[in-house]
C-alpha cells in the first residue's frame, strides 16, 4: 500500500511557532497528519504504533524549539495528544465498519483473525500510551518532564478512543451472536479470506471516511 506524502517539518514549524491561542489549530493538524500516516499502511498495532510515535516526536520537537516568553509547553503536547486520540477514533470507526460487513456475511468473530482484530481494539490505548513514552523518553529535559505530567494526566482518565474502542469490541460481541442465532450464509468462505487481508480492508474504510467527510465539508466563506 502506498504511503501519502506527509511532512513532519511542517508540523514541527508549527509547534515551533505555536501560541496559547492555538490549541484548536494545533489538535487539528495533529489530528490530521496522524490520520493521512494511518492511511498510508495497514491498520495493525505495530503500524499504528509507529505513525503515533512519528507524529508525537515531531510535535515535541517543535514544542521544544519554542522560544516563546512563558509558554506553557504542557498545553502544547496536550493539544498533540488531543489530536492523536482523534484521529485513533477515527482508526476505531474503521474497524467497527469493517468487522459489523463480515459479521453481517457470517464471519464468526471467533475465527483467528477476526478475533486477533478484536482483541488489538482493546489495544489501541496502551498503544498509544507506549508511543507517547517512548517520544518522553527521547526528549529532553524541561520536555521530558511536561510529557510525563500529559500522559500522567491521559492515563488517570483514559483515552477517547480507549473508551470507543472498548464499547465497540462490546457491540461486535452482541451482534456477532445476533447473527449466529439467525442465519450463517453461504459466503463463509469469502468472508474468510477478508479476514485474512482484514487490516488492509480497515485501511481501506478509513480512507473512504475521510474522503467523504472531506466531501461534507462546507465551502469557506472568501
Amino acid at each position: 500500500m502506498a504511503k501519502p506524502m506527509i511532512d513532519p517539518d511542517a508540523l514541527i514549524t508549527m509547534f515551533e511557532n505555536a501560541s496559547a491561542q492555538q490549541g484548536a489549530q494545533l489538535k487539528k493538524a495533529v489530528s490530521d497528519t496522524t490520520l493521512a500516516a494511518l492511511q498510508g499502511r495497514e491498520l495493525t498495532l505495530k503500524n499504528i504504533r509507529s505513525a503515533l510515535k512519528s507524529v508525537s516526536e515531531a510535535a515535541s520537537l517543535g514544542a521544544a524549539k519554542n522560544a516563546t516568553a512563558g509558554l506553557d509547553v504542557e498545553a502544547l503536547l496536550d493539544n498533540a495528544v488531543a489530536g492523536m486520540d482523534e484521529a485513533l477514533l477515527k482508526a476505531v470507526d474503521a474497524n467497527r465498519v469493517a468487522l459489523q460487513q463480515l459479521v453481517a456475511q457470517g464471519a464468526d468473530l471467533r475465527e483467528k483473525h477476526l478475533k486477533k482484530a478484536l482483541d488489538d481494539l482493546d489495544k489501541f490505548e496502551d498503544t498509544m500510551f507506549a508511543a507517547l513514552k517512548k517520544t518522553a523518553e527521547g526528549a529532553g529535559a524541561p520536555l521530558a518532564g511536561a510529557w510525563s505530567q500529559v500522559i500522567e494526566k491521559m492515563q488517570a482518565g483514559g483515552t477517547l478512543s480507549g473508551a470507543k474502542a472498548a464499547t465497540t469490541a462490546e457491540q461486535l460481541a452482541e451482534q456477532m451472536q445476533g447473527a449466529l442465532r439467525s442465519t450463517r450464509a453461504a459466503s463463509m468462505r469469502a468472508a474468510q479470506a477478508m479476514a485474512e487481508s482484514y487490516a488492509a480492508m480497515v485501511s481501506g474504510v478509513l480512507i473512504g471516511m475521510s474522503e467523504a467527510m472531506q466531501a461534507k465539508a462546507p465551502a469557506k466563506k472568501k
